[in-house]
């Protein structure tokens, strides 16, 4: 038989042992945590980073090509692949100006290109469902040429 008195002494000296264990899984996870959490963040700020200069693209490209030519949204999908074209807004000022080619040539002073709210942008972090509406980003220019025959 075992003497009760060791029994006794092991069992406060593994308490001891066990609250240290358990101090370095938290901190190991309390990190883990935090790193996921940084690096969500950057992503998050990388895709609002990438829609600012899609639209601004979206922008340069649309005054130098004819009105609503499709190379603009191309060239914004090129910096931004999660776009989809019909989130993307292009506007001719003043309004109407672009009925044609030639109009918007002769007519239109500027252009606005706009990226709609609310595409979602969900997380990557292991059993966490979460994600991000993005919200609206646009940028006006005024006109150049629009009549540019590169059109880049």
């Amino acid at each position: 038989m075992s003497n009760p008195i060791r029994q006794v002494r092991r069992l406060a000296h593994n308490a001891g042992a066990v609250a240290v264990e358990f101090a370095l899984v938290a901190s190991v996870g309390g990190f883990m945590i935090l790193l996921f959490g940084v690096l969500e963040l950057a992503r998050v700020l990388y895709f609002m980073n990438s829609a600012n200069e899609a639209t601004e693209l979206g922008a340069r490209v649309a005054i130098v090509c004819d009105a609503n030519s499709a190379l603009i949204k191309q060239r914004m999908q090129q910096i931004f692949p999660a776009l989809q074209p019909e989130n993307i807004t292009i506007t001719y000022y003043p309004q109407n100006c672009a009925s044609t080619a030639a109009a918007a040539r002769s007519g239109c002073t500027g252009v606005m290109v706009s990226i709609a709210p609310g595409m979602r942008i969900n997380t990557v972090i292991p059993f966490v469902s979460f994600g991000f509406d993005m919200p609206s980003f646009a940028t006006y220019k005024t006109r150049e040429a629009m009549d540019s025959s590169s059109c880049t």
